[in-house]
């Protein structure tokens, strides 16, 4: 029995492509009993955000062998029909183990050494626990990622110079007005990343946000704890006319936007610019928006270039933290092969 990992991200795959690998999050519990169900996986977990889509499972089958059966589980599971190259990658130990180490602690993100992935790796694995979808080889792995991240942030500098996908759209926002102070948010959905990103530009001096959610009891909170105001959902495109800046980051399987519900918006708002941050995936807004004169549009690929310039605070801490997970990965293997899969309980 070993841990492999397969799966595609940014570094793999364009935006347009991880969509369609996608898990909701309320498919996830059923996907990992069918991986279960179908003897390719004795143990799984599904890790799937905006910048990456990947299966970590326990398997009694050989790492070739179960590297063709998972692709084939990811490529009927969301029905597609293409031709898959390299975008798809597929880790057997150490490699898988080494993997998980560098997601948990934020050296695979694109932004270097970024802490948001911690939390969806970890939430990741509480709700295949949850679900009883883990065992004794997952949860060492897991347990010793949470264990090898933390350290890696306390003792190097690789989170030098603080930087997120929501300090990059801030960047963004700010290379395209100069100044916030006269300008309004509007903020597409009551997530985490949403709100954090709208955080972000308020203590840049925004002048308020706007919140729509489909929960309006969701959109009413956020909006309080952040001082502004909520707009039903129904009626958020008619926020645009006096915001702007919008971040979306939906949940929604379709386009929000479209560019013919935007150009009558954008003729009464005077061709005022227009900045427009999708961070869902899929994409809440459609690419061909973008090409309406004074619109800005952006999605998380987008937001690598504006990270770029702060790598180099980041990179010369990069071999110190290879070094720390190869000894952990390390100590994990051995401690694996003196101990059998029942030796440890859930």
């Amino acid at each position: 029995m070993s841990v492999v990992v397969i799966g595609l991200s940014h570094r793999s795959a364009p935006v347009a492509l991880r969509e369609r690998f996608a898990f909701a999050s309320h498919a996830i519990p059923g996907a990992l009993q069918a991986l279960r169900t179908s003897g390719l996986a004795t143990e799984a977990a599904i890790l799937s955000t905006c910048n990456r889509v990947e299966i970590y499972a326990a398997t009694p089958l050989p790492p070739a062998e179960a590297f063709g059966e998972f692709k084939k589980f990811l490529v009927a599971y969301h029905a597609y029909g293409e031709a898959l190259g390299d975008e798809l990658y597929a880790l057997a130990e150490p490699h898988s183990l080494h993997h998980l180490f560098k997601v948990a602690s934020g050296l695979d993100s694109m932004v270097l050494g970024e802490t948001e992935i911690f939390g969806q790796l970890k939430q990741a694995y509480e709700m295949a626990s949850a679900h009883q979808h883990t065992g004794a080889r997952l949860n060492r792995a897991f347990q010793r990622a949470f264990n090898v991240a933390k350290h890696i942030r306390t003792t190097t500098n690789i989170q030098r110079g603080s930087v997120s996908v929501m300090s990059a759209a801030v960047e963004l926002a700010e290379k395209i007005f100069s100044s916030l102070a006269d300008h309004e948010v509007l903020v597409i959905g009551a997530g985490e990343t949403g709100e954090k990103t709208a955080r972000a530009l308020l203590s840049r001096g925004a002048r308020g946000v706007v919140v729509s959610n489909r929960s309006p009891e969701r959109a009413a909170a956020l909006a309080a704890a952040l001082g502004g105001r909520a707009v039903p959902f129904e009626h958020w495109t008619e926020a645009l006319e006096q915001v702007d800046i919008a971040i979306s980051s939906t949940a929604a399987d379709h386009h929000l936007l479209d560019r013919a519900r935007l150009e009558p918006l954008m003729r009464r708002r005077k061709r005022r610019p227009l900045l427009l941050i999708d961070i869902a995936v899929p994409r809440d807004i459609d690419p061909a928006v973008g090409a309406l004169d004074n619109v800005y549009l952006y999605n998380v690929d987008d937001l690598q270039g504006i990270a770029d310039g702060y790598l180099n605070l980041r990179r010369e801490e990069v071999d110190r933290c290879e070094k720390i997970i190869a000894e952990k990965v390390a100590v994990l293997l051995q401690q694996a092969s003196r101990f059998s899969d029942t030796a440890e309980p859930r």
